[in-house]
């Protein structure tokens, strides 16, 4: 199969969806693979890299598109990629469509075939390729928190982790998933003290035996919510329903609860957002304020450490990438359960729940699709 990897074009992506490695193991199988010039410049691997691994080095964007069969990316595709797509072309990247109805009406007509990292499903439930920017960005939900608190960056000027004889900061995480693990484990290794609520009492009682001291598990409700943002200096947003929106636990009027200079890190963001004040940031311009409270709601937060990300980001993908060139998508995905159900649009046809509903879309039962 003729694999591609464009350049990301979305502002401040740095990561690419291949390392070198990556491509060495598709040629290896007897694959061709394009990689569009300084497509890796921004995590650190130079077109040198990817030739001397046996890829193709193509000038520009539109070149990579017209030549694959199958294009793999970081990034959802933006508007200056919908006219690159064509019909019947493989696309293998994070979507995130529930919260995107321009994109999700693009690909609709474009009749590519969709298939998204986010809702790839192990039948543990576990989201093999989220769980490696879940990681990613839990950690560093709280290096941004943190930085955010300190007055300079408009925070209450509070630190992490105290001092001898000051209280450290409360953080509250919601939801006990990979983000809000690693979010939790990194809050209290600065030495915060640290409450993580979710509705899931098996997922409590594993986090409450594993987590250090000073993390105390929570069952999520609003009265809970309501009760722990009056004195907690740092909440993460770390709620995922895989394919949907994100639910709303902190509205508009609890702000008026918190304290000024209170930070608000929405991991959730690619769902939609879990505070119902978020809106998508950029890493150049990453904070807005409402209420005296700061919100840090960037939306590819990984793409800040993209030399980390895009050698986890392949580790995890590259599997499943190589099955899908092998043996074609419907081949894979039929003998795959866990990467069927990465399909979320397929010619035309949506094929995942999550995003049907969110935009009250005809489904299309998955097996029609085969035909």
């Amino acid at each position: 199969m003729k694999i591609g990897v464009p350049k990301e074009i979305k502002a401040q992506e740095a990561r690419v969806a291949l390392t070198p490695g990556g491509v060495l193991d598709f040629i290896k199988k007897g694959h061709i693979v394009y990689v569009q010039t300084n497509a890796g410049l921004g995590s650190g691997f130079s077109d040198s890299a990817y030739k001397d691994a046996g890829a193709e080095i193509l000038p520009d964007i539109a070149s990579v598109y017209q030549q694959a069969e199958m294009i793999i990316k970081v990034k959802e595709p933006i508007q200056e990629e919908y006219n690159l797509i064509r019909e019947n072309q493989l696309l293998f990247t994070y979507f995130h469509f529930a919260s995107n109805e321009t994109l999700t009406k693009a690909m609709i007509e474009k009749k590519a075939i969709c298939l998204a990292y986010e809702t790839v499903e192990q039948a543990d439930g576990s989201l093999p390729l989220l769980i490696p920017m879940s990681e990613v960005a839990g950690r560093m939900s709280i290096q941004e928190g943190a930085k955010f608190l300190e007055k300079p960056a408009k925070g209450k000027g509070i630190l992490l982790g105290g001092v001898p004889g000051v209280e450290p900061a409360k953080v509250m995480v919601l939801g006990g998933g990979i983000v809000g693990m690693q979010a939790a484990r990194m809050a209290a290794g600065f030495g915060a003290k640290v409450t993580i609520l979710d509705l899931n009492l098996n997922r409590l009682r594993y986090l409450s035996e594993t987590m250090p001291s000073n993390v105390t598990t929570l069952y999520s409700s609003e009265y809970n919510i309501r009760r722990l943002i009056k004195d907690h200096d740092l909440i993460i947003g770390a709620v995922l329903i895989p394919g949907a929106k994100a639910p709303k636990l902190i509205t508009r009027d609890m702000l008026m609860d918190m304290q000024p200079g209170s930070v608000l890190v929405d991991v959730a963001v690619d769902q939609g957002g879990c505070f119902e004040t978020t809106r998508p940031t950029t890493h150049e311009d990453p904070i807005f304020i409402i209420d005296d409270i700061v919100h840090y709601c960037v939306a590819n937060m990984p793409g800040a450490v993209p030399m980390t990300s895009t050698i986890a980001l392949t580790n995890a993908t590259l599997p499943f990438a190589l099955q899908l060139a092998s043996k074609g998508w419907k081949t894979a995905c039929k003998e795959n359960p866990s990467l069927e159900l990465g399909l979320n649009i397929v010619k035309g046809k949506v094929v995942y729940k999550g995003v049907a509903d969110a935009f009250n879309l005809p489904l299309t039962p998955i097996e029609a699709i085969y035909n």
